[in-house]
């Protein structure tokens, strides 16, 4: 009953009935095209420009403009789209996957899509999956591109920022997938807003898209890095926090957990540091763990909230009191516990920016893809990037025989026929291409060959160029090639002289992978337009793949029908396991992509606001009202936080003075007797009010261009280091959060609830950080903006290095300390005086 659904609602049927609709529309242009003189075609681009701007969409145009680009592929590359490439290029202007078997032509029908879209001047990216392809099809169809008036931009690891920045403001940019994800993180962590490199997301063709979107989508784009506070600085803070006394270096509130240098507790702090300015913005690593040093000596207790366990802390959880495994608490306070407990200090590279590749290219606003294997993979294609495969019909009728698998008993058996079946088709001349699933199968049969003196290539998926040069020579007469079944992807094998004539190229498979999309790209390296050629798969039943579906009771029958390893089996019955099996691990794998997709959604949503805030910060010339609204914000929990209880008796005004002295206000500038008899909303206005005034005589004193960028300073630095340690603590969350499922707990709804607490902790402690350092922060001449931490870009299979800025030497004319008096003659101190400005 489902058969005869899909039969007559069958949505490829559909999609290619309007697709030959498109391609006999552009057929309609041919004559006229014709007739055009090299002028006049290159003349359609800037007609094409000004009827996008006028109001017309890609859409209405399409049909002349494939016409156009068509004819000028004639006159420059010397090829004319075939009507089904057509089809492929509208199947990927309509966001969808045009499945095309391999020689067909994918590089040219996607040069249809890409003019189209290319007119809209908000640039198109083509993805490939390695960089040989990359700068091989930038090469090939540049010299088109070019003659239609439009720019083509390269986009590769070894280049500069300069560089990558002109690749993307091109009409059209060739790049691999790493690289525009690793562009995307690094944007996102520029100090000023002319270093990043790529524009919005506009449209995305990706060749070889079943390789980049379900192969590397395991594994999310990751930059990893190092951050400033090292191991050394804990254990000094640590020592120095031991000699510090209660109420009198700092202040501790037992009911908010919070600690507080008193200024008593700076002076002492700056004469054992050797420094002028415990606020001064270069010294804010030490300032930090500092005060992560208080926080686990006075407010973390041992076999309270934590233990130590094989010389690691580990954390207690407040609600079960159970250990919490795999969790490290963030922002430097588990090293501070670390240096406090005389263990270990761990100091991990940590996570600064991450994202997986489905949720990268799910922000372009249109996507498509090709390749020659994706209906395998529709559902996926489907649910996570809203993409229908279209099967686009060959230009040329397949000629290629697919012979029956051939099951042996043993893999010694499987691999004697191999060899036999190679040595065979060699000694007539046939070009044969064997692929293996491992790199030590394609070394075994390597040996075995050498042994039976047959000359060959062996080829690794590393996909070097020098790959693709040899995978492009294996259809000639007499090649042998031995390659794991990705080599050289992307790269044509076109037959040589006389191969036709032996029966074209001849693939042979020595195992099934796990997914059919693999086998079957194997196959369709034999039989390209129209060819001849020939497939055959050799399995034997001690395959990987075949145990997992139970081949013992096939192997005890072979034995006793007294089959011998040179016999092998074609049964139906096996193909069918083996398929099903095959299933079965795909469903799997879809269900790992499925989940990984589904917790990166949760930081996807973070990531999009933090992103959003921090390109605000970038774009905008004054920053003064959100830092203003931070410090009220902080003002205002602190206020509510000191004054809980019916009476003032029942205040905590001690402590909100202590608070105030060492956060917003210079000490000793309200007291006790300025809160009494006052409302909590009275209190907050009189302070809020002297934090104004004091922030005014801060900005008259340093200057408005100068106060602009301070406030940009801290507010860049503020959100990156806490935002890396919250992309940190959610790595360590997510690492561990499947043990909660033993508790009957849903790991991802928990990982969800925390990261959602989590996240609201880090907006507090942006808050907490910008509006300390705004009103404490004495502003010095060596302003400047500075990343928080070097960072490495790590992706599946690739790594590049992401460059730090360089920071520049500090240079202080002369010596003055903060509590010296001003050398100016007014009697104050140089910190009262003179000091906020060196």
């Amino acid at each position: 009953m489902l058969g005869i659904f899909n039969k007559v609602f069958d949505p490829n049927k559909r999609e290619l009935k309007r697709i030959e609709k498109i391609a006999d529309e552009t057929d309609s242009y041919l004559k006229a095209m014709e007739e055009l003189s090299d002028e006049q075609l290159k003349a359609k681009t800037e007609e094409f420009r000004e009827r996008l701007e006028n109001g017309e969409t890609v859409d209405q145009i399409q049909s002349e403009a494939f016409a156009v680009i068509r004819e000028a592929a004639k006159r420059v590359l010397g090829m004319f789209p075939y009507r089904v490439q057509v089809m492929g290029g509208a199947a990927l202007n309509g966001g969808n996957i045009a499945e095309m078997k391999t020689g067909e032509g994918k590089t040219l029908t996607g040069t249809l899509p890409v003019y189209l879209n290319a007119l809209t001047g908000k640039g198109v990216h083509v993805v490939t999956v390695n960089e040989y392809l990359s700068e091989r099809d930038a090469e090939i169809n540049r010299p088109l591109y070019e003659f239609l008036g439009l720019s083509v931009g390269l986009n590769l690891n070894s280049m500069s920022k300069e560089e990558k920045r002109a690749g993307y403001a091109c009409d059209i940019t060739y790049s691999t997938n790493n690289e525009l994800g690793f562009d995307y993180l690094r944007d996102n962590m520029v100090l000023y807003k002319e270093e990043r490199v790529q524009r919005p997301l506009h449209f995305a063709v990706i060749d070889e898209v079943d390789s980049i979107l379900i192969d590397e989508a395991r594994t999310p784009l990751i930059i990893s890095g190092q951050a400033n506070q090292s191991a050394a600085l804990y254990k000094q803070s640590n020592a120095f926090v031991r000699m510090l006394k209660k109420d009198e270096d700092y202040n501790y509130d037992v009911e908010s957990k919070g600690v507080t240098l008193t200024e008593q507790g700076i002076e002492k702090a700056e004469r054992a540091f050797n420094i002028d300015n415990l606020f001064d913005l270069t010294h804010v690593g030490l300032n930090h763990a500092i005060n992560q040093s208080l926080r686990a000596h006075v407010s973390m207790h041992l076999d309270v909230d934590y233990v130590v366990q094989d010389g690691e802390i580990m954390i207690v959880d407040g609600f079960t009191g159970r250990i919490m495994n795999g969790r490290r608490y963030s922002e430097g306070l588990h090293q501070a516990i670390e240096a406090k407990e005389g263990v270990e200090i761990q100091n991990e590279s940590m996570t600064m920016a991450t994202i997986t590749f489905q949720n990268y290219f799910r922000m372009y606003e249109k996507l498509s893809g090709m390749t020659g294997t994706a209906k395998t993979e529709e559902e996926e294609f489907r649910n996570i990037y809203n993409m229908d495969v279209v099967a686009i019909p060959t230009n040329r009728p397949i000629a290629r025989v697919d012979h029956a698998d051939l099951i042996f008993s043993s893999i010694q058996g499987k691999f004697n026929a191999v060899a036999k079946d190679i040595a065979d088709r060699h000694k007539t001349g046939q070009p044969v291409l064997i692929g293996t699933v491992a790199i030590e199968t394609s070394e075994l049969l390597s040996a075995l060959l050498t042994k039976l003196r047959i000359p060959h290539n062996t080829l690794n998926a590393k996909n070097h160029e020098s790959e693709a040069e040899i995978i492009a020579e294996a259809g000639h007469k007499g090649a042998v090639t031995i390659a794991t079944n990705m080599a050289g992807r992307g790269t044509d094998i076109k037959l040589g002289e006389g191969v036709v004539e032996l029966g074209g190229l001849a693939v042979i498979g020595t195992e099934r992978h796990e997914s059919r999309r693999i086998d079957n790209q194997l196959r369709g390296r034999a039989g390209r337009q129209g060819d001849p050629g020939a497939t055959q798969f050799y399995l034997s039943l001690e395959d990987e793949l075949m145990k997992r579906f139970g081949s013992e009771s096939m192997k005890a029958m072979m034995t006793k029908l007294g089959m011998d390893d040179t016999q092998p089996i074609q049964s139906k019955m096996v193909s069918k396991a083996v398929e099903s099996a095959q299933k079965r691990v795909e469903g799997n794998n879809f269900d790992a992509r499925k989940r990984l997709l589904q917790y990166d959604d949760v930081l996807r949503k973070q990531r999009e606001i933090i992103y959003k805030e921090r390109y605000a910060v970038l774009e905008t010339d004054n920053m003064r009202e959100l830092v203003e609204s931070m410090i009220h914000e902080e003002l205002h929990t602190a206020v509510t936080t000191y004054t809980q209880g019916e009476t003032m008796k029942e205040w905590n005004l001690m402590g909100l003075e202590a608070y105030v002295g060492s956060t917003l206000l210079p000490e000793g500038m309200v007291t006790i007797a300025d809160f009494e008899h006052k409302t909590a909303e009275d209190i907050e206005a009189m302070l809020l009010e002297k934090i104004t005034q004091v922030y005014n005589e801060k900005e008259e004193e340093l200057s408005e261009e100068r106060m602009r960028e301070f406030e940009k300073v801290i507010l860049l630095r503020a959100i990156d280091s806490k935002w890396i340690d919250h992309i940190d603590a959610m790595d360590q969350l997510r690492q561990g959060i499947h043990l909660r499922a033993y508790a009957q707990i849903d790991p991802l709804r928990e990982y969800e609830q925390e990261g959602f607490r989590m996240f609201e902790e880090m907006v507090a402690a942006i808050r907490s950080e910008v509006a300390r350092f705004a009103m404490k922060a004495e502003i010095r001449s060596n302003l400047e903006r500075e990343e928080v931490a070097k960072g490495q870009a790590v992706a599946p299979n690739e790594s590049g290095d992401s460059k730090p800025k360089k920071k520049r030497p500090i240079r202080k004319e002369k010596e003055i300390g903060r509590n010296d008096l001003c050398p100016c003659g007014s009697g104050k101190k140089y910190k009262n005086c003179h000091g906020a400005v060196e």
